[in-house]
């Protein structure tokens, strides 16, 4: 069994700033494994359990939050991500919650309007699978809104997430970056896989051919709204297992970076002695 070796020698986190080019981040990256998935097995289960330890003072303390947000065309591994990386966390503690298209309730109200109500209270970790970035990405490759609407909501939201900051959240946004050649793989073992196939969508294919305007619209997204209080990690994610042990390993550091500690006893309690 391969020994763990602390995550920050394993990761270099990627942090996008407003000169990022995706195109020049390998998707195929194995950071310091060399190929080794099962070393990488073995740090993730290290991972799980500093995650599930660090939730329980996180949410004991009551006091701090913590936002995921979990962004990738389609099969980048969002699902994955979660079930892999918060395995063993007290449920009571995580609420995943997933962005679908816009109900007509919704699409009444600006757009910001039913993600605020989802955004996670103390104590909580809240994970954004699709997040309020989708009005910035899909919306605009299907010329819903203009360059200039996409400028001033990029500015929106980062205020939006400045507010969440300064009110106590701590925000961590993951782009996972695979390749145009891993969705095609990914998309044929779908269908191949009857526990899959039910995922699968012919419009999946519709937006595959749309693939160099996503890249382009992801870029401008990550460029305009990584920031110092709210950054965006961009995450080799065409092997699992390297996406997996990233996620974790910056989620496990930012929370460590808390300082979280668990509240005093009630005054008495140590020599407190239950009786029959």
């Amino acid at each position: 069994m391969a020994t763990q070796k602390p995550a920050e020698k394993i990761i270099v986190p990627i942090i996008a700033d407003a000169k990022t080019k995706l195109a020049a981040i390998k998707t195929d990256a194995t950071c310091d494994f060399a190929g080794d998935k099962a070393e990488a097995v073995t740090v993730l289960a290290g991972l799980n359990a500093q995650l599930a330890a660090l939730q329980n003072v996180l949410y004991a303390e009551g006091k701090q939050r913590v936002l995921v947000v979990l962004q990738a065309m389609d099969t980048g591994g969002k699902d994955g991500a979660i079930r892999k990386v918060f395995t063993g966390v007290n449920p009571q503690g995580v609420h995943v919650v997933s962005f679908k298209a816009p109900s007509a309730v919704e699409l009444a109200h600006e757009y910001l309007w039913r993600v605020h109500p989802h955004v996670p209270s103390k104590g909580m970790i809240h994970i954004f699978n699709r997040s309020h970035y989708e009005d910035v990405l899909i919306t605009r490759v299907h010329g819903m809104v203009n360059d200039a609407t996409a400028k001033q909501r990029f500015r929106q939201i980062n205020d939006f997430e400045a507010m969440l900051v300064e009110e106590g959240t701590t925000i961590l946004k993951f782009f996972l970056h695979i390749s145009k050649d891993e969705q095609k793989a990914r998309l044929q073992t779908r269908l191949a896989d009857p526990t899959k196939a039910w995922k699968f969508n012919m419009g999946d294919l519709d937006e595959r051919k749309r693939w160099e305007d996503y890249q382009r619209v992801y870029q401008d997204a990550l460029n305009a709204t990584s920031t110092p209080h709210a950054p965006w990690y961009v995450v080799p994610a065409d092997r699992k297992w390297v996406r997996d042990v990233y996620v974790g390993s910056v989620v496990v550091q930012a929370l460590t970076a808390l300082g979280m500690s668990y509240p005093a006893p009630a005054a008495g309690l140590d020599t407190l002695v239950i009786g029959d």
